[in-house]
């Protein structure tokens, strides 16, 4: 039996970012079914740091995200666009940059396509230049909490997917196929898989749903070097497009279609929806999909994200349901989780901005 303070299952953003925190102060082990960390959501994200996602708590979590993103981001101009009948819905969002106080810039449809070459006229009637949005490296965000980890004795256990889950007394032993586990704290980080891990464990699950979101990968007209193209969103339904290198573009329709927990992949008919929604409001012929994936974004029913103890289970806490944003918010979710477990105060800059630990709590919830 390999024993410690923590475990936390799941070795995606959300459980590692914990994690991370965690160790300097507990013996943590993180145990990740898959060969490798981030292999679900997070290692399939195009992780973009920006306020055109989620509801006023998950865009207070991104604020107060953004300085410790920076130190694994570059900044990248997303330009958001809107047609003549959305202009309501770029007001809305303009007034969300002017309360962040972020550096950003009203434009028309001329400066739009001047940034945005292959934007066709009549897909743009005005649009907002988010100048200090960050393109951020996943990677490498995963590879710094598992640093901190190690640092401080923890482990990340690869291959140990869940088999059954027990109390053992006033703790939890978790079975997997690495071997058993066992401590005081049992913390669900898994993601898609987190109702399953909570039934697994005599827990009320939360009604956490995946939903499919699809990425298509294109070449770039020939020649052109499309590195300095802005991160390009429509304000409602249709797609946004960014560059991945000098001569590569990747693309999503945005869908989020419910799922079962699996191992996603990308559905025929999802790719040529983005394919085509690209080229409608584009000049860019797509004449070949380079490369096509699917990840699962996991919500709660309220679309915020899950941070607390389960109600008559001692030691199991919950960290799921991050919904699109687990990135852009890992920094500050991961000190609020940290707080929560540790039994410590709530973070002073989170609650300047009305977040609590109720806000996040499964109480919430009713469960």
């Amino acid at each position: 039996m390999n024993r410690a303070d923590v475990l936390v299952v799941g070795g995606g953003i959300a459980g590692l970012s914990l994690a991370g925190r965690l160790a300097p102060h507990m013996q943590v082990v993180v145990l990740e079914g898959e060969s490798a960390p981030g292999y679900h959501a997070s290692g399939r994200s195009v992780a973009f740091g920006h306020y055109g996602l989620g509801n006023e708590p998950v865009r207070d979590l991104t604020a107060l995200s953004m300085t410790e993103l920076a130190a694994h981001g570059s900044v990248h101009p997303a330009l958001h666009i809107a047609h003549a009948e959305e202009i309501a819905a770029l007001d809305a969002l303009e007034d969300v940059h002017r309360h962040y106080a972020c550096d950003y810039t009203r434009a028309g449809p001329e400066e739009a396509r001047a940034l945005m070459p292959a934007l066709k006229a009549e897909a743009c009637a005005a649009a907002l230049i988010d100048h200090a949005s960050l393109k951020l490296d996943t990677h490498a965000m995963l590879q710094a909490c598992i640093a901190v980890l190690r640092e401080h004795n923890g482990k990340l256990v690869t291959g140990a997917r869940v088999s059954a889950i027990a109390r053992d007394g006033s703790g939890w032993r978790v079975q997997t196929a690495a071997g058993d586990f066992a401590a005081p704290i049992l913390v669900n980080a898994a993601g898609a898989w987190a109702d399953a891990i909570a039934r697994m464990a005599g827990v009320t699950p939360i009604g956490i749903e995946p939903r499919r979101r699809t990425v298509i990968s294109f070449a770039a007209p020939e020649g052109e070097d499309v590195s300095h193209w802005p991160f390009t969103k429509t304000v409602g339904e249709g797609f946004y497009l960014l560059p991945e290198g000098r001569g590569a573009l990747l693309a999503s329709s945005m869908d989020q279609t419910p799922s079962e927990p699996c191992d996603a992949a990308a559905e025929e008919l999802d790719i040529a929806i983005a394919a085509d929604r690209v080229e409608q409001a584009t000049t860019l012929p797509i004449r070949r999909i380079a490369h096509s994936w699917a990840g699962l974004r996991s919500f709660a029913p309220d679309e915020l994200p899950v941070i607390g103890e389960a109600a008559g289970a001692p030691g199991f806490y919950w960290v799921a349901g991050q919904g699109g944003a687990g990135f852009q918010t890992a920094p500050a979710l991961s000190r609020i989780a940290a707080a929560t477990v540790l039994g410590h105060a709530f973070p002073e800059d989170a609650a300047a901005k009305g977040l609590s630990f109720a806000t996040f709590s499964p109480a919430r919830l009713g469960v």
